[in-house]
């Protein structure tokens, strides 16, 4: 089976992650490490004992040294659109972190040079590689049937200092791309519209608001309320969210932990219907994390298939954020475009 060589673009601790992962999987190799600090590029390549790779800070220049068969973008989502597209530019797929950009303008122009390179663009949506959520939505479609609502709860008190206590909209714009993401996997459908109100409780240490609540209309009529706050002290959820789908036969639950369960209706009852429970069987031994990103990356590669978070359908996760920022800060509800 054919190797993939790969350039890592970002030498910050979400970088170095991905150099471990790409080091550690057999089917794709580090061949060249940049970052705006070409020193912590070299410092990265070492912690991975690839002493003899290209480390440097001009991204074009590392292109043509190693050869790679594709990018790995790990910048801040600020650089994004500039390495996304110079790669694609220079003929080569790409797989970047999370979100795919700093606004829709930006996200826009990467998928175009997509388009117009004819090559991949996938933006890694991690938290989607996790057999307990593949599990959920299989409950989901197999028992609920037609699918009214889904609500997510995330409620997290997270010291990290640095920029996120500094930056607007912390919680939408830095952590809630992954529970609106995990939401269209798990219903299958696209934004229409949202209403979202942000807001900051009185002991918030953050200077943004790190609170939102927000109802998404998504096609086919269906509801998705996300409910989150990051500075809830006590009683975290877990970093998956808490989820509860309801559909014509039933209502099916996912604490984020452990394994989900459906009550659905087996017969008219009383007051309430008959139910019956369903516990989800939750595969083992399946990659998570950028473990299976990058797996479904290569898989891309190796097939021309098309994986989950190609950017054409990512970008539409990306537009339920901004929607709801600029929902917020309108006080009204604001149609998605797509």
């Amino acid at each position: 089976m054919k190797v993939y060589r790969a350039l890592v673009v970002g030498a910050g601790g979400m970088g170095r992650n991905w150099g471990r992962n790409l080091t550690e999987y057999e089917r794709t190799e580090v061949v060249g490490w940049v970052d705006i600090r070409p020193e912590a590029a070299a410092e990265a390549a070492a912690e991975r004992g690839l002493t003899g790779i290209h480390t440097g800070d001009d991204l074009e220049k590392a292109i043509r040294i190693t050869e790679p068969d594709f990018v790995v973008d790990v910048t801040i989502p600020e650089a994004h659109r500039d390495v996304t597209v110079a790669a694609l530019g220079m003929g080569l797929p790409v797989i970047g972190e999370k979100p795919m950009a700093h606004s829709m303008e930006a996200a826009r122009e990467m998928v175009a040079a997509s388009e117009k390179a004819g090559k991949l663009y996938m933006v890694s949506q991690s938290r989607r590689y996790d057999a307990r959520i593949h599990a959920y939505r299989g409950l989901i479609e197999s028992e609920l049937g037609s699918l009214g609502i889904l609500n997510s709860d995330f409620y997290i008190g997270a010291h990290f200092g640095g920029f996120r206590d500094e930056m607007p909209s912390p919680l939408v714009l830095d952590m809630a791309i992954h529970t609106f993401d995990a939401a269209r996997y798990l219903c299958g459908l696209d934004p229409v519209a949202v209403y979202c109100e942000e807001f900051n409780p009185s002991w918030s240490w953050y200077r943004g608001d790190a609170c939102a609540t927000a109802v998404f209309e998504m096609s086919g009529g269906l509801r998705y309320t996300y409910r989150g706050s990051w500075c809830s002290e006590g009683r975290h959820t877990s970093w998956e969210s808490e989820w509860r789908a309801v559909g014509a036969k039933g209502t099916a639950t996912w604490d984020g932990h452990g394994a989900p369960i459906a009550e659905k209706v087996v017969g008219p009852g009383g007051f309430h219907a008959d139910v019956e429970e369903v516990r989800a069987a939750v595969a083992e031994g399946v990659p998570g994390g950028i473990a299976g990103s990058v797996r479904d990356f290569v898989h891309a590669l190796d097939t021309g298939e098309t994986p989950m978070g190609e950017c054409h359908d990512n970008i539409k996760s990306l537009a339920m954020v901004f929607g709801a920022i600029e929902s917020a800060r309108a006080g009204q509800r604001v149609h998605i475009a797509l």
